[in-house]
């Protein structure tokens, strides 16, 4: 998890710089990202501590999940982006990849927890 989440938090900073860097007015906005990125990436980054990981992991799930939900509202647009009436298109295309990406993280970060948890409780039966 501690390299998936560095991963994905790098190609989110990518995103958000490219988005920056590519639209017309260079809002602040295009950033928003690569700021999740970058939490992304110094949580994973805490994480490849053992001991530090699993409430490393649980911080970057949140970030995650807030992340996911704040772009919504942006990837709701998707049709227009199609139908190419979009007034921002490269706000739509940005914020998609950041939901798909942040989706990935969250899916991948429940089903490890969900290992773990089986893990430990495998463990328990055998030493009782």
């Amino acid at each position: 998890m501690p390299l998936l989440t560095i991963l994905i938090g790098a190609a989110l900073v990518v995103t958000g710089a490219v988005a920056y860097f590519v639209s017309d007015t260079g809002s602040l906005t295009a950033l928003i990202p690569a700021a999740v990125g970058v939490l992304l990436v110094i949580a994973g980054l805490i994480a490849r501590n053992p001991k530090l990981r699993k409430h490393a992991i649980h911080g970057a799930l949140a970030v995650a999940l807030l992340g996911a939900l704040g772009s919504l509202m942006n990837v709701a647009k998707l049709g227009d982006l199609i139908a190419g009436t979009a007034e921002r298109p490269g706000a739509i295309i940005s914020s998609t990849i950041m939901l798909v990406l942040l989706v990935a993280l969250i899916t991948a970060g429940v089903r490890s927890f969900i290992a773990a948890r089986r893990g430990r409780q495998a463990a328990a039966v055998t030493q009782s």
